[in-house]
């Protein structure tokens, strides 16, 4: 056997090695690709044979993956996902193909989704595949084409376009401002403040910019800009909130501000696509697209 085909496995057997290494047995792999067990076992076997190496240490209850199963499963996932991801983009785009991309939760749902359809009419050969993740991934690993993120354009081995600086402004509930006495930010820093898990300095960064030392108790804490809107909303404090996610709400009258200046973040919306990804033809089209969303109107959202 050649080099170049050694190299090259048949796939029944990386889906039979996958299927083992996900779900630990031979058993239930067999049953999810409708095999015997049997049959599984010599697809393993085939590998091990065509390898040199053990991918599974077997004892008479257990199999789990070898050292080297350990690192050969996570490179055949990404394999064959990929592979999935370029049959599906086969099978329903003739031209275009597929987009990856992820989002941040709030800022997605709220002032990303309500456009949305305006890009799949005009880019019907495209269909975008969207996940949420919160902070820096691994592109490769999590097969994903770009990224909408709120920080610095500092991420590794990608190129960031800007799409937003953020305005935060501190708010409260109507009842909640009419039951308390708040004419000015020292008010506020006696009251109970909501704080975001994923941005912590937050309340700090506005109260220097007021000119003032930042209270140093114990407030609740929450991982979603929505959790934290409700929160305030249902009058348990005060919420520092960019105004873009919460047009509505203050449209609405649900949230008003409390006293105090605006604040321009020091982090800003970019949306991330990695080095490699750069000419993919649906990134392309979709950071075009999103450009001149914002640049007709980036702070006002469809409700």
């Amino acid at each position: 056997m050649s080099v170049q085909r050694r190299l090259l496995p048949n796939i029944s057997a990386l889906a039979a090695f996958e299927a083992v290494a996900r779900l630990g047995s031979f058993t239930a792999a067999a049953q999810e690709l409708d095999l015997t067990q049997g049959a599984v076992s010599r697809q393993i076997k085939l590998l091990e044979d065509q390898f040199g190496r053990r991918l599974f240490e077997r004892d008479s209850r257990n199999v789990r993956l070898s050292a080297s199963g350990e690192i050969y499963a996570e490179a055949v996932r990404s394999a064959l996902g990929q592979l999935r991801d370029a049959a599906l983009g086969l099978m329903s785009n003739r031209h275009s193909g597929i987009l990856n991309l992820a989002i941040l939760p709030t800022f997605g749902t709220r002032w990303l989704m309500p456009m949305i359809p305006d890009f799949v009419e005009n880019n019907p050969d495209i269909t975008i595949n969207f996940v949420t993740r919160i902070g820096r991934f691994d592109f490769a690993r999590e097969r994903l084409d770009a990224a909408i993120h709120h920080g610095q354009p500092d991420w590794p081995d990608a190129d960031s376009t800007l799409l937003m600086r953020e305005t935060v402004i501190p708010v409260v509930s109507p009842e909640f401002r009419a039951s308390r006495d708040i004419a000015t930010p020292v008010d506020i820093s006696r009251l109970p403040l909501l704080h975001m898990a994923t941005r912590p300095g937050a309340w700090s960064e506005w109260f220097e910019e007021q000119g003032l030392n930042a209270p140093t108790g114990p407030g609740m804490q929450f991982e979603q800009f929505g959790t934290v809107a409700q929160a305030c909303m249902a009058g348990l404090g005060v919420a520092l909130l960019p105004q873009v996610l919460i047009a509505g709400e203050l449209q609405r009258g649900q949230l008003v501000p409390a006293p105090g200046k605006p604040m321009q973040s020091r982090s800003a919306y970019y949306l991330v696509v990695p080095h490699d990804k750069r000419g993919h033809p649906p990134v392309a089209s979709f950071r075009d697209w999103l450009v001149s969303q914002v640049e007709k109107e980036p702070t006002v959202l469809a409700w």
